[in-house]
C-alpha cells in the first residue's frame, strides 16, 4: 500500500474551523528553526513563535496541505508569513488552551516498528 499523506493539515483545518465556529481564537505554535519558515524573526523566542491565525486577524489565509500562509500586521507593520506544515507543532485556542499538539515529522525516516512482545516465562504444570 502506498504511503498515506500526513493527517496533520486536515486536523489543523478541522481544529481551526471548530475554534472559529465557537468564537475562539486559533493560534499555532511554530518551530521557526526549520527550513522554509518565513516569520518575523524579532518575535521568535527560543526558536519558536506563536501566531494568531484567526480569519479576522489575517489576510489571504491559506491552510494548505503543505503550508500555512497569510498576511498579518506585527507591531503595525504588514508582513507575509509562510510556514511549512512540518513546522507546525500545535494548534490551540488563545482563550482556553484547548487544541492539539502534533508529533514532529521526519519524512525520510520510516516509523520504528513496535518492539517484539516479551517471551512468556516457562510454566510447570503437575499432570497426574
Amino acid at each position: 500500500m502506498d504511503k498515506l499523506p500526513s493527517a496533520k493539515p486536515y486536523l489543523l483545518r478541522g481544529m481551526v474551523q471548530w475554534m472559529e465556529d465557537n468564537g475562539l481564537t486559533p493560534q499555532i505554535l511554530v518551530d521557526a528553526t526549520l527550513a522554509g519558515v518565513s516569520v518575523p524573526q524579532e518575535y521568535v523566542k527560543a526558536g519558536k513563535i506563536v501566531l494568531n491565525i484567526a480569519e479576522r486577524a489575517t489576510v489571504r489565509r491559506e491552510l494548505g496541505n503543505d503550508h500555512v500562509s497569510f498576511g498579518a500586521r506585527f507591531g503595525g507593520v504588514a508582513r507575509e508569513v509562510w510556514v511549512p506544515i512540518a513546522a507546525v507543532l500545535a494548534v490551540y485556542a488563545r482563550e482556553n488552551g484547548q487544541g492539539m499538539t502534533f508529533p514532529t515529522e521526519d519524512s525520510d525516516t520510516p516509523p520504528e516498528p513496535p518492539p517484539p512482545p516479551a517471551p512468556e516465562r516457562p510454566k510447570l504444570r503437575v499432570v497426574k
